[in-house]
């Protein structure tokens, strides 16, 4: 399997170098939303205004604002409350995490469903992401939550060279290949973006379990990592669930006991339900 992956890995780099195949870019909305934030001319009316053009997401973000998990005693009713009760930064992340949902799409139905699949599971790490960042960091959740829905970002050029060459055409051959080149694409693809470094690690190495940062503070690869392990509980016959997790630092790191799910602390899985919920488009 790991020549395959090589291989894959290989031509699709070099399908990419030679413009041959296109890796995704952010919707409009999400590049002139960021560029919004990032200009410190720009004001909440200009962001506000970036949203309004885009009917859907408007309402997205309406929508989430008004979920248990961000909502305040007032109801929002325009993107323009919203940005003055989460700020710019904040809807500018969310706006970028909820517009790539479009790009989860292609045309055949085997390719479809994994991509579907893979961005469900996106929007439930990125969920349990926000909560654990707001219970356990002074890192920020709407990061966190971006963080969670860029983790496994590499995985639509893939499915793209996949569907485009008729290749990798064995479920069981193209997910394991899915699961060893994943974070490399996935880290071309967010330099690309020019996202912050902090988050173009995180596709490298929320799956490095052995990962030490030499710092005693958590970091957005950590709250993935663990968001991430968080997902398999119910699922005992992954492979994750068979490691065992007392020895990943980023536990530690985080304040966390890897029987979290299991002790007397707080329990956050109503928190974590609403927080999934809010970035699912149902």
């Amino acid at each position: 399997m790991t020549n395959v992956a090589d291989v894959t890995l290989h031509e699709i780099n070099e399908l990419i170098d030679n413009d041959r195949l296109v890796l995704p870019t952010l919707p409009e909305v999400a590049l002139r939303a960021r560029e919004t934030a990032e200009d410190p001319n720009a004001s909440a009316s200009d962001l506000a205004k970036v949203i309004n053009n885009d009917a859907a997401m408007t309402a997205r973000i309406i929508k989430v604002a008004n979920s248990p998990i961000m909502r305040g005693a007032r109801e929002i009713e325009d993107v323009q409350m919203a940005i003055a009760r989460l700020g710019i930064t904040c809807i500018s992340n969310l706006v970028t995490g909820l517009a790539m949902e479009q790009m989860f799409q292609a045309t055949s139905e085997f390719i479809d469903k994994t991509m579907r699949k893979s961005w469900h599971h996106s929007t439930e790490v990125a969920g349990i992401a926000n909560v654990l960042c707001k219970h356990y960091t002074k890192l920020k959740p709407d990061q966190a939550t971006l963080a969670g829905l860029i983790h496994e970002i590499g995985i639509l050029p893939i499915l793209t060279y996949a569907e485009e060459s008729n290749k990798l055409t064995d479920p069981m051959t193209l997910q394991k290949v899915i699961s060893a080149i994943h974070p490399q694409v996935g880290v071309k693809i967010l330099k690309s973006w020019d996202f912050p470094k902090e988050l173009v690690e995180v596709p490298q190495n929320y799956a490095q379990f052995d990962r030490d940062t030499g710092s005693e503070k958590a970091d957005y690869v950590d709250i993935v990592m663990v968001a991430n392990l968080q997902t398999y509980l119910n699922k005992p016959e992954h492979p994750y669930m068979q490691k065992d997790w007392a020895t990943i630092s980023a536990f530690t790191r985080m304040g966390l006991t890897p029987n979290m799910s299991d002790s007397g602390d707080e329990d956050l899985s109503a928190e974590m339900d609403a927080a999934m919920a809010m970035l699912q488009n149902s």
